[in-house]
């Protein structure tokens, strides 16, 4: 991975030229950066179920291709976390939601979005349906205490906008709450902005024959099968239904104020790299100078002694 990732290059320039004599400590600092590296490898493989065949077969143009996108991936990442080290700084407020059908890659954009923040500054809000006691309270009511305080960054994984689609697709909601939603939810919109809250709307874009291929590489993927609920099942019998209620919901909400922002994501990898590079033009960022950091030396006690921690303690070491 370090033959393509400049962050990797520039660590081992610092190791260089520091003063650092302990050969041991040089390898262990680079290989915690590569295992920080293996994590969307990780990644990689839940998406994509790999085999040594594969391996084998990969073309050059793949391989290239792949190689292209850890690239700009590690780079918008690296970027990232200088935007939000601004929002910080300076007291900012945001707010991202993320739309779209079922299987069509809102989760894994998050992942790479958050994957190198920090989770108290950026967070994802993720709510489950509606308790009997939520269901009598105000509709937004649910979402208002997942709103951003200054210096923080919330992205909402499915949002208020369930009403336009879900609950109304699956008869959760009446005609009346319905249109007193898109009556709401532009005046809604208006308060967070004028609050201080910068809000951005993403709808992620699939076709029917991807979200039909990722809907079966759930099924016979047991590590994914639990991604499939009842709902996203039925959500497949109902794809013009959710068409239609997309449409509505985009030709009612899609304001001036708030517009949204369609993410084609049929690619997932171009999805990701895409719509993080379109977060970041959203605000006027700028890189926030870090006094440098020194690690102060060891205090020791010659009057110390470490206590022993018993065997049956520890779990087995079977790897």
């Amino acid at each position: 991975m370090g033959d393509y990732c400049s962050h990797f290059n520039r660590l081992n320039e610092l190791l260089t030229m520091t003063k650092m004599q302990d050969e041991d400590l040089i390898r262990r600092i680079r290989q915690d950066l590569l295992d920080s590296f293996d994590e969307e490898l990780e990644m990689e493989v839940e998406d994509r179920a790999f085999s040594s065949e594969e391996a084998i077969n990969a073309t050059d143009e793949s391989r290239a291709a792949r190689v292209n996108y850890f690239r700009e991936l590690f780079r918008l990442q690296g970027e990232l976390v200088k935007l939000q080290d601004w929002v910080v700084a300076s007291g900012h407020k945001v707010v991202v939601l993320f739309e779209g059908r079922d299987a069509a890659g809102k989760g894994g954009a998050i992942k790479r979005i958050t994957q190198r923040l920090n989770p108290r500054v950026a967070r994802v809000a993720a709510l489950p349906a509606p308790n009997d006691r939520e269901r009598t309270q105000w509709y937004f009511q649910r979402y208002v205490s997942h709103l951003p305080a200054a210096g923080e960054i919330v992205m909402f994984d499915r949002s208020w906008y369930n009403r336009a689609g879900v609950e109304r697709v699956m008869g959760f909601c009446s005609d009346e709450q319905y249109e007193e939603f898109f009556r709401t939810v532009p005046e809604f919109e208006k308060m967070l902005m004028r609050s201080g809250i910068q809000l951005i709307k993403y709808w992620f874009s699939i076709s029917d024959e991807e979200q039909h291929s990722r809907f079966l590489g759930r099924i016979h993927d047991p590590l994914k099968q639990w991604k499939l609920s009842p709902m996203d099942l039925e959500s497949r019998k109902r794809w013009e239904d959710y068409t239609v209620a997309k449409e509505v919901m985009l030709d009612r909400t899609h304001t001036p104020e708030a517009p949204w922002w369609i993410v084609h994501a049929v690619d997932k990898k171009k999805a990701r790299l895409n719509c993080i590079a379109h977060l970041l033009g959203q605000m006027p960022y700028e890189e926030i100078p870090h006094p440098p950091v020194i690690l102060p030396a060891r205090v020791r006690h010659e009057d110390y002694v470490r206590q022993k921690v018993a065997p049956e303690m520890f779990i087995p070491e079977i790897y």
